[in-house]
């Protein structure tokens, strides 16, 4: 939000998995494995908010529409995922473009959607409303190896 020092964090604790052969992709996210700029943000983060000891992943299964990877090429390609989104033991059905290319090593699958934390039971207090999006923008690049 505009003026507000920026609420962003990274999380390396992710697993995925596509299958090639049907387009079935499952994503695991830990949720305590996400880093904020500041360490005051990432303790309100796990225990207001996230309630992470309770609700401690957050995951993505779904079905890529088409995918057939004998058309993947190193230019990325788009597609479209379709899912199920459960944050905060809360499951939500999504809709998510996913633009995949070949690397040397796989396949990358990257994109980002957004998620609105009232969706998944995810109160914010007052005192803080405005300073966090109604929408939380969720960026993803994944390198699925062979």
């Amino acid at each position: 939000m505009p003026s507000y020092e920026e609420v962003a964090a990274e999380n390396k604790s992710v697993s995925a998995v596509l299958e090639q052969s049907t387009g079935d992709f499952a994503a695991l996210v830990l949720i305590k494995g996400f880093r904020f700029k500041v360490a005051l943000m990432e303790e309100h983060f796990n225990e207001n908010y996230m309630e992470s000891e309770k609700f401690s992943k957050a995951t993505l299964k779904g079905k890529i529409d088409d995918f057939d990877i004998s058309k993947i090429s190193n230019t990325p390609k788009n597609f479209t995922l379709k899912g199920d989104l459960t944050i905060h033991g809360k499951t939500k059905p999504v809709t998510v473009t996913v633009k995949i290319s070949k690397t040397a090593n796989g396949v990358n699958a990257a994109g980002s959607f957004e998620a609105k934390p009232e969706d998944y039971g995810i109160e914010i207090p007052s005192l803080v409303r405005k300073k966090i999006a109604d929408k939380v923008k969720i960026d993803y690049n994944f390198l699925l190896s062979k």
